[in-house]
């Protein structure tokens, strides 16, 4: 038995809650991970989790093992980090996700630049908008927008997005210019709804000028959960879209979309990364979350800073 293996497989099992999950993410067999346990159960001569058929619980005395396993995994990860020009260039594996949007417009491009700096790390990028469990997923991080909705994780804020309100020309030559934001909650103009992962739900924008501060929900056709999909619907002329300026921007430029409501403000949309609490912050997921925030420094920083 390797020592290291067991531990991590350990590890993995009480962070997934189940030996399958642990598997998964560990690119082992469950058979594999369960001897690695049991082997870790018998040196100890301790039991470390309880199991049913259900689910995986860590016993009182596996809980203290945890902490102390995660302590040892981390210092080992930090003596090979340690090592001669190791320092200067983290290794490994990353697992990360980000909003599909922020991932094809602003992450992906950078990447080149990321990689001249740490050409040994690794990133396996899932792009979605749906809400992940970093834990159960053995995500080293996400990006996200908006408050979180797990206060569990340690979040940085790294960014402002500035937001604006806009239209495609076959849009506005169908059904007119909106004059006020209220026009979008009458029977003529529709919105692009987006549906948001926290509640399933659209949720209502607020617009304010020096005079009015208004919560618009507007009417919709169509309601999307993915960001690329709720930009190309506005592209499509099929309603009215709130977007953060750095995916209008390009198609401002282009003619492809108007912006409505320009005497009113939108708050900006803050933008947060967050990994889990009990996690060792890796020299390598370091240098990723410090490359991020200097990214998004350049793109939307934080008000105020």
């Amino acid at each position: 038995m390797d020592r290291f293996d067991a531990m991590r497989a350990f590890a993995r099992v009480v962070e997934a809650g189940s030996f399958t999950k642990a598997a998964e993410t560990l690119h082992m067999s469950k058979t594999t991970v369960t001897q690695l346990v049991q082997q870790l159960e018998a040196r100890l001569r301790v039991k470390l989790l309880n199991r049913t058929t259900r689910k995986v619980n860590v016993t009182a005395q596996g809980a203290v093992y945890y902490e102390r396993v995660l302590r040892l995994l981390a210092d080992m990860d930090d003596a090979e980090t340690s090592l001669s020009g190791a320092q200067a260039l983290p290794r490994g594996r990353l697992r990360v996700d980000v909003p599909s949007p922020l991932a094809a417009l602003i992450l992906i491009p950078a990447l080149p630049a990321f990689y001249e700096r740490y050409p040994d790390i690794q990133i396996d990028l899932g792009v979605s908008d749906r809400i992940v469990d970093i834990i159960d997923e053995n995500v080293d991080c996400v990006v996200r927008g908006g408050e979180l909705a797990d206060q569990s994780l340690i979040a940085r804020r790294i960014g402002d997005l500035a937001l604006g309100v806009y239209a495609a020309p076959s849009y506005l030559a169908r059904l007119g210019m909106p004059a006020h934001p209220r026009e979008l909650e009458g029977s003529l103009h529709r919105i692009v709804a987006f549906l948001w992962a926290r509640t399933g739900r659209p949720v209502p924008y607020a617009l304010y000028n020096d005079n009015e501060r208004l919560y618009i929900n507007g009417r919709y056709a169509l309601a999307v959960d993915d960001g690329n999909a709720y930009l190309a619907a506005g592209l499509a002329g099929l309603g009215v879209l709130w977007l953060p300026k750095y995916m209008s921007r390009p198609h401002e430029a282009t003619g492809e979309l108007v912006p409505l409501f320009e005497t009113w403000h939108i708050e900006p949309m803050p933008l947060y990364i967050a990994y889990p609490p009990n996690r060792h912050i890796s020299a390598r997921l370091r240098v990723f979350i410090e490359w991020v925030a200097e990214l998004m420094a350049q793109h939307a920083p934080v008000a105020g800073r």
